[in-house]
């Protein structure tokens, strides 16, 4: 089937509909359906953030009327302190409503980024296997880092800054046009247009080197992870030197993208500060002019002064606040591009909960690769009937793993049927069918995170005494106690502080634990030496007694009491039956088996033979 290309998720060219398109998917967070206490705090901090504003142009005013009432010789001194008490109040108001808003909001902009971190966290555990496989851990963990630090910044600065900010510009314009004439609201209104096109022009321009150091800072991170999660791995072949070579390349790439966005920036401070000393020099000729010229008064010249320093001092931030406010969208569109993966394995439309009864398996012509130049399985037919076991085995590559992951529904088939109780797979819940199904896998990754947990994983809501049986039943009841802090002994990350033994006792017990009706073993004992296996394989064949169980194998001994071995090869069932009627035949597997025998006893082929066939 067509496979959708996924997005970038290091950088971006998107165009400014593509930042109006980000925050249109943000105003929802900041306007939740359905909590009217989100809704009315938002409210009252728009009133709040209206208030203070108002309060900031107001307070010129005053002190224009003091400046007046002093210049004018003599003055009442009650009027003039009316005036000053008026001043601080208005002030004080300015900083009280100013607070105000941030009280009431702070909520909303903390909610607003927990859910839409939820969102994008519940999404990505729904996308499929395959994007998983594609991407690397640390990317995606950075991207969505950034995107919810960039969320609180653009709520923080926009909303609260740069968009008051604005609004007062407009009302400083109007108040100097109603008290002197249009030419200051012009040279004001321009000179902050002038300064508001050459940011914009020449951030865009910087932002190619913002993008680059974003792309660079992914990469070095995920060679870091990919490099530290396989610290043994580096150190088996020696190859710090290595690592340390080509963590530095992504870093050199970065540090050259960082120097160029740095030096940029001083082009822009240049700029920035001509244009604010142009207008500032204009108004203040124009306010000299109308005192000499009778037209104002000296507190009207210290007004304007006034007003000028008020708005130009936010702009001289403004650079610093427009250059994070684009990275900040870019890092948001990153995020919420996530949101845009298409999830390739959903649930219909009319999805029931499986219902297992007897737990019955069936594969029906099963066809499925996982690109069409890469078929896997040629048309794979089985049963593992109720309450029966059935082993796959045969060499690597076979399929015998991808059967495993279709049955957990990670990938949909490319033609045929699997069924439970004759249910088809694609027609039920992917929980309700992940739930009936426990499986003790190859690979055994742990949480970093103690014993415990990692075994109550299983079924979180065990009690103590269910979960220790459960480890008694895996048999490591008796090694957590042994240790120093039992049962919450922490295991590391990916569980690299237990063995490979140890791992995977974990992994039987957390899945003993979940009481699925079906189980799958995939390798379930590998890890094991033999003396731990056999206690296991005990443990196992006692628990699945009377359960469907699916065991996939390399080591063929631990098979040898399945109710059906099937063989697979290139995709296709070679030979089937049980283990006595597989080495009667002498095909495939009595030729794996005397392999094995060969390499784990060195005894003659021939004893083993006889030993195979009365097993």
């Amino acid at each position: 089937m067509p496979r959708r290309p996924t997005a970038n998720l290091t950088e971006s060219d998107a165009p400014a509909t593509a930042d109006i398109q980000t925050i249109k998917t943000l105003l929802p967070y900041l306007w939740p359906q359905g909590q009217f206490e989100m809704r009315a705090r938002v409210v009252i901090a728009l009133l709040c953030l209206a208030l203070a504003k108002g309060a900031s142009v107001y307070v010129p005013l005053l002190y224009k009327d003091a400046v007046d009432l002093i210049s004018g010789g003599a003055f009442d001194f009650t009027v003039l302190i009316w005036i000053i008490l008026a001043y601080g109040l208005t002030r004080l108001g300015q900083q009280a409503f100013a607070q105000l808003r941030e009280f009431f909001f702070a909520r909303v902009a903390q909610r607003a980024i927990r859910m839409a971190a939820l969102k994008t966290f519940r999404h990505l555990h729904q996308l499929s296997l395959r994007f998983h496989l594609d991407r690397q851990t640390g990317g995606i963990s950075r991207v969505i880092d950034r995107g919810t630090k960039a969320i609180e910044f653009l709520l923080n600065f926009m909303l609260f800054n740069i968009l008051p900010t604005l609004f007062e510009i407009l009302l400083v314009c109007g108040i100097l046009w109603a008290m002197f004439d249009y030419r200051y609201a012009v040279v004001t209104f321009g000179t902050i247009g002038s300064y508001i096109l050459f940011t914009t022009l020449v951030t865009e321009w910087r932002l190619k080197f913002r993008r680059r150091m974003n792309s660079m800072d992914n990469r070095a991170t995920t060679r870091a992870i990919d490099s530290l999660l396989n610290y043994e791995t580096v150190k088996y072949f020696g190859n710090e030197r290595h690592e340390e070579e080509r963590f530095d390349r992504s870093m050199r790439s970065y540090e050259d993208a960082a120097v160029q966005s740095r030096t940029s920036l001083s082009l822009v401070n240049v700029g920035q500060g001509g244009i604010i000393a142009a207008g500032l020099t204009l108004v203040m000729i124009l306010a000299g002019g109308d005192i000499a010229a009778g037209r104002a008064t000296v507190g009207d010249f210290v007004m304007v002064n006034t007003y000028l320093i008020q708005l130009y001092l936010p702009l001289n931030f403004l650079g610093f606040v427009y250059r994070e406010i684009k990275q900040s969208l870019t890092d948001m569109e990153q995020m919420f591009r996530l949101l845009d993966e298409e999830r390739e394995i959903e649930d219909a439309p009319d999805a029931a909960e499986l219902v297992v009864d007897k737990g019955e398996v069936r594969f029906e012509d099963v066809k499925f690769g996982y690109s069409a130049a890469r078929p896997i399985l040629k048309g794979i037919s089985f049963e593992v009937p109720a309450g029966k076991s059935v082993a796959l085995v045969g060499p690597s590559g076979a399929g015998k793993s991808t059967i495993s992951r279709l049955l957990f529904r990670f990938y949909d088939i490319d033609s045929g049927a699997i069924r439970i109780d004759g249910q088809d797979i694609r027609t039920v819940t992917q929980d309700s069918l992940r739930r009936a199904i426990g499986i003790v896998p190859q690979d055994t990754v742990l949480f970093n995170d103690s014993i415990y947990y990692n075994i109550a994983y299983g079924r979180p809501s065990a009690s103590r005494e269910e979960v220790e049986e459960a480890a008694r039943l895996a048999s490591i009841h008796d090694f957590v106690l042994g240790l120093p802090e039992g049962y919450e002994t922490t295991v590391g990350e990916r569980g690299l502080k237990l063995s490979g033994g140890e791992k995977q006792r974990v992994a039987i017990a957390r899945t003993l634990l979940k009481r699925p009706k079906i189980f799958l073993f995939d390798e379930a004992t590998s890890a094991l030496d033999s003396q731990t296996e056999k206690a296991i394989q005990s443990s196992l064949s006692e628990v699945s007694h009377n359960y469907t169980t699916l065991i996939i194998a390399h080591r063929l001994s631990t098979v040898i009491d399945a109710d059906e071995i099937i063989v697979l090869r290139d995709g296709e069932i070679s030979e089937r039956g049980s283990h006595t009627e597989l080495l009667a035949r002498d095909g495939i597997y009595a030729a794996m088996w005397r392999e094995q025998m060969r390499e784990e006893t060195g005894a003659d082929v021939r004893e083993l033979d006889v030993a195979g066939s009365s097993a």
